[in-house]
């Protein structure tokens, strides 16, 4: 079981959940080996299982969804090359630069639409001649969700479609895959992992977080081809993403993918419950979460005082953040009761 907080209520980000009891005995649980030799039969296990569940050759435990995304394009892209990206995509924008900074790969950036995704004309556009005058154009990295929405599906298949026919590689950064399939098939009404592996089969290339929704400690796993994962693993040595009796984490991770995939389903809920609660508040300007992300506006005379707000929230035991706009993640430490309080608080703060 989990472990909601009678204290804090935090809800800036799902990445703060602590293992719940049965996630800490699998993890001591978890026979141990070497993972640098390749012999720790826990991280093995957990590398057979996504990739199988997501239909791939092969997959890459790493500590952190950064240096998945790095182990892929750095995998896809050698010197010189460059990937299209979106401008809000946490591989290019959050994740400092990684891919120029350490391969010599160049970034398209393309604005998102408002629904997340890159148009696709701009995205034929931008794909350079095969001249010397230009960095050569290898891949096309999509986010799903991207901010919480998920792309629609029928958008990644053309957006893929149109990167293979122009002879690209496809990554996708899949921190929340799992949430994005959850999404998507509570709409078709079909079942989350056949949603999850249908949308992975539309890329070379995609990575997992384990640490976010799906709430164990830490890590992430990049899928591919074996040949694909075999060119990761080297940059995983170099990037220092090598661990030794790793099987503790992947054991985590395991334990995760069979108990809290259908679970993701309650969080999503419980941001809807928390944007219901905010409804009609002057000042505030709240949009409707697709999954567990809810993002907030200040308006009016209330724009200025965000940083009052987050104050105040946790004055009241309530944690949220709020880099551009006020943001709440829900998760499996977050339970019904703590977003009614966080719902009281921030009310509370528009009625003083």
């Amino acid at each position: 079981m989990s472990h909601p907080s009678s204290k804090v209520v935090d809800l800036r980000s799902d990445t703060v959940t602590q293992p719940t009891d049965a996630m800490r005995a699998a993890m001591l649980a978890a026979p141990l080996g070497d993972d640098v030799f390749a012999d720790d039969p826990s991280v093995n296990a957990l590398q057979r299982q996504i990739a199988e569940l997501l239909g791939f050759e092969a997959a890459l435990f790493v500590p952190t969804g950064t240096q998945s995304n790095l182990c892929a394009i750095l995998s896809h892209c050698q010197r010189g090359d460059e990937y299209i990206v979106g401008q809000q995509a946490h591989c290019y924008r959050w994740e400092g630069g990684g891919a120029a900074v350490f391969g010599s790969v160049q970034p398209q950036p393309l604005d998102n639409q408002p629904d997340g995704t890159l148009a696709l004309d701009a995205i034929e556009a931008a794909i350079k001649p095969d001249d010397a005058h230009f960095a050569r154009t290898r891949l096309l990295a999509l986010e799903n969700t991207l901010g919480g929405k998920l792309l629609p599906f029928a958008y990644v298949e053309q957006a893929t479609q149109l990167a293979q026919g122009k002879g690209l590689a496809r990554h996708l950064d899949g921190a929340r895959l799992f949430n994005a399939a959850t999404a998507q098939a509570a709409a078709l009404g079909t079942a989350v992992r056949d949603e999850a592996r249908r949308i992975a089969g539309c890329f070379d290339s995609v990575s997992v977080c384990f640490s976010k929704g799906l709430g164990a400690p830490v890590g992430s796993a990049l899928c591919g081809s074996r040949e694909f994962i075999a060119r990761a693993h080297r940059i995983r040595k170099m990037a220092g993403g090598g661990m030794r009796q790793a099987g503790l984490l992947a054991a985590a991770a395991s334990h995760a993918l069979e108990h809290h995939v259908d679970r993701l389903a309650d969080d999503h809920a419980l941001a809807q419950r928390l944007a219901q609660g905010l409804q009609g508040i002057d000042g505030l300007q709240v949009e409707l979460p697709q999954t567990n992300l809810l993002f907030v506006d200040l308006t009016g005379a209330a724009r200025s005082r965000s940083g009052e707000l987050l104050a105040h929230l946790k004055e009241h035991g309530v944690l949220a953040t709020g880099l551009y706009r006020l943001r709440f993640a829900t998760h499996l430490d977050v339970d019904a009761a703590g977003i009614d309080r966080a719902i009281g608080a921030i009310r509370s703060f528009f009625r003083a």
